[in-house]
């Protein structure tokens, strides 16, 4: 560990140059809520937004005259993708970047933008990365692991140096774990600075894999994960001894878990993360017993989301929220009975978005509709209030 510590602080003069040092403060509102003093380190500001090109830069860096070349390949659900992408087309480099199928466009468009050849390949990182490899063997283009590469952990580890220069008594950090690239980094740099600190990884629950081989457990994959930049089905060798040897703890956290960190940053933090940059603050939301009183460290490792999912997030979390309910209306087939109920509405203060009105596919008796309202309200005692008022004045409402 002595060495790779050595290396990180190495690796901070060689990238500092071309890397932010991004914003590390204290979130006044996260940390009444939670009833701890958190911090949060903003690497979504980064130019790719997300703190992969660290460990990107680093790598090139290393690379030898003849490597450069004939240039550097990789697999990635598109973070490392657009790190390389950057700093290799920065240094002149060629650089190849398979994708799996399912990457989010914005990460394949982004990724093409700054100078890669884009190729898209498998349904995972993990068929991806294979792919990857074995054009690598026939083009002769340097493969450039996202995580289980010394100089790549050594590149993510300078976050923990600028976070513990901003706040050197920093009780714990929760750091996002994919393959372990930066959570090693992390931990070995932060334990490196102060034996004392704890460090706790997080993972999806759809994609347990550093927790499953650190416990001793069958690993457990879903299809998908909003936390897709974290979806990796085998860690890295290289990581999962440091972390077996550093880290605490691992956490794991549920969609609907990560889609709410996903908003209160956007709300509160006024900061658009992605789902892998979501999961510490939900995982300290959800263990927020565990560190109350304590000074914890977030690390907001990315910022890459497709607008049609951060879409979906803000209207499923409207909905859970009671901002945004569909109520359904049973009234007598009359003129003037729906001017009526849009009425009552109006003096509830609910907002109608849409208004679906249906006779015919209907259990109820004939000379009765169905009307369905899409509505705007403040919480779920509006929705509670507004289904009262309606019952009052003889409609029957219910929430779809």
């Amino acid at each position: 560990m002595n060495q790779l510590f050595k290396d990180i602080q190495q690796a901070r003069q060689d990238i500092t140059s071309c890397i932010q040092d991004t914003q590390f403060v204290q979130s006044i509102t996260l940390s009444s809520l939670l009833s701890c003093q958190v911090y949060l380190k903003f690497e979504n500001h980064q130019f790719t937004a997300s703190f992969k090109e660290r460990g990107a830069l680093n790598r090139i860096l290393s690379m030898s005259p003849e490597e450069c070349l004939k240039g550097v390949i990789a697999a990635s659900a598109g973070n490392h993708a657009q790190g390389l992408a950057y700093h290799a087309t920065r240094h002149g480099i060629r650089s190849v970047i398979v994708m799996p199928r399912v990457a989010p466009q914005v990460k394949v468009t982004h990724t093409r933008a700054l100078g890669a050849e884009v190729l898209l390949y498998g349904d995972n990182f993990d068929e991806a990365r294979e792919y990857a490899l074995e054009l690598a063997k026939h083009e002769g283009l340097l493969f450039i692991h996202p995580y289980d590469d010394a100089k790549v952990i050594a590149g993510q580890g300078t976050i923990a140096l600028e976070m513990l220069d901003i706040m050197p008594d920093l009780d714990a950090i929760l750091v996002p774990i994919g393959g372990g690239g930066l959570i090693a980094g992390i931990a070995t740099a932060a334990k490196g600075i102060n034996p004392n600190i704890e460090i706790y990884g997080v993972e999806s629950a759809r994609f347990n894999s550093m927790y499953a081989r650190i416990k001793g457990v069958p690993p457990c994959f879903g299809s998908v994960t909003i936390a897709d930049g974290i979806a990796v089905k085998v860690p890295g060798e290289l990581t999962s001894k440091i972390v077996s040897e550093l880290v605490a703890d691992i956490f794991l956290v549920a969609e609907d878990e990560i889609e709410e960190a996903m908003l209160l940053l956007l709300e509160i933090e006024k900061t658009l993360v992605e789902g892998a940059g979501a999961v510490g603050l939900a995982a300290l939301k959800k263990n927020k017993d565990l560190f109350q009183g304590k000074n914890v460290g977030l690390i907001l490792c990315g910022g890459n989301v497709d607008p049609l999912t951060l879409t979906a997030i803000i209207e499923r979390g409207m909905v859970k929220s009671g901002r945004l309910v569909r109520l359904n209306v049973h009234m007598t087939d009359l003129p003037g009975s729906l001017a009526v109920v849009t009425r009552i509405l109006g003096e509830c203060n609910a907002n109608i978005d849409e208004v679906h009105h249906q006779r015919t596919f209907t259990t109820l008796p004939v000379q009765s509709a169905e009307v369905e309202f899409s509505l705007k309200t403040r919480d779920h005692q509006h929705i509670e209030d507004i289904i009262l008022a309606l019952s009052d004045h003889g409609f029957s409402a219910s929430k779809v």
